[in-house]
């Protein structure tokens, strides 16, 4: 598939959590082979008043490409403006976010709430298109709520407005991230426009994948919570559409491997001090269906060293010993 003009391998993208998918965990799911990424959304607002912390969330590296930058807020002009700074750094694709559900976003009037207000969503959309020569895409979801489902109708505005892909969360701002993603809404989305359609939303395993392809007839799955700790699903989404293999799960010692080489890129880009306390989280994931997962995860949350990783792992291998033979 393409966004504007770049190429973008059909198998499955990272998808833009915020507080998660930070430079550490692109790289990692790109070595995997993710064929698209988003980068954790940034504060327009943030931009305008030269805010240090947003401006660290735009950085890409040359290995994550290709990739999206993605800014949220409510304001056409200041949208503009933001999308126009972040060219400083070099990103692919400009992404808006008109889906994050979080109070503090939403109730300022950005993300999802901007699908309470297509016409001005579509001012945003177009003054972005005007301001950068980059493709400008944007993520939204199902609607508001049940009572006023318009992925529809927004899909449209987005396309007459100027953006080059729409990604498509199947559920609505009041369901969060539960119940299970509807898939109708997808697919009508997908028949309304022309552009490409990136389909997201329970995504967890090959089949979930083949599935959102299959029945929505989207151009590109985005996979959000289903990479958490488990960033080897892009090497086996890769690989099926590449030979029509599945890949077994990797070996535990793998997955340890894996984690150990993941924290270190977070100490690597923010200090160790700060890198382990964000990497807690990342650990705790790693530690899905293992024997002794709920010490694990609670050793996990306590983590202030690399060297307290290093050893966790290799308690979890010592704790596993049946399990610990290489991948194949």
């Amino acid at each position: 598939m393409k966004i504007g003009d770049i190429e973008i391998k059909r198998t499955a993208a990272l998808a833009p959590m915020a507080g998660v998918a930070d430079s550490a965990f692109r790289q990692i799911c790109k070595e995997f082979g993710a064929a698209y990424m988003v980068g954790e959304m940034a504060s327009a607002k943030g931009m305008h008043y030269s805010d240090k912390k947003t401006a660290k969330l735009l950085g890409v590296q040359d290995a994550e490409r290709p990739i999206a930058v993605q800014l949220f807020g409510d304001e056409p002009d200041i949208l503009a403006e933001a999308a126009k700074k972040a060219l400083d750094y070099r990103p692919d694709v400009i992404d808006i976010n008109m889906g994050c559900p979080a109070p503090k976003i939403a109730g300022n009037g950005g993300g999802s709430a901007l699908m309470k207000n297509p016409a001005l969503a579509g001012r945003i959309t177009e003054a972005v298109v005007k301001a950068v020569p980059l493709p400008v895409t944007v993520k939204f979801r199902k609607g508001w709520d049940d009572e006023h489902v318009n992925a529809v109708e927004f899909a449209r505005i987005m396309e007459e407005s100027g953006a080059a892909a729409l990604t498509v969360h199947g559920r609505t701002r009041q369901q969060f991230y539960s119940p299970p993603v509807d898939l109708d809404v997808i697919a009508a989305v997908k028949s309304a426009v022309s552009i490409p359609v990136i389909g997201n939303g329970d995504c967890v395993d090959i089949q979930s994948v083949l599935h959102m392809y299959d029945y929505t007839k989207c151009d590109l799955v985005m996979i959000g919570r289903g990479a958490l700790g488990s960033p080897w699903l892009f090497r086996q989404v890769d690989r099926y559409f590449d030979d029509g293999s599945v890949l077994p799960a990797p070996s535990l010692a793998e997955r340890m491997e894996v984690m150990l080489r993941h924290l270190r890129l977070i100490c690597e880009n923010k200090g160790e001090r700060q890198g382990m306390r964000e990497a807690r989280k990342h650990a705790a994931w790693y530690m899905k269906g293992m024997r002794g997962a709920a010490a694990f995860r609670k050793r996990s949350g306590e983590l202030c060293t690399y060297e307290d990783a290093v050893r966790l792992a290799s308690d979890v291998l010592a704790a596993n010993p049946d399990i610990r033979e290489e991948m194949p």
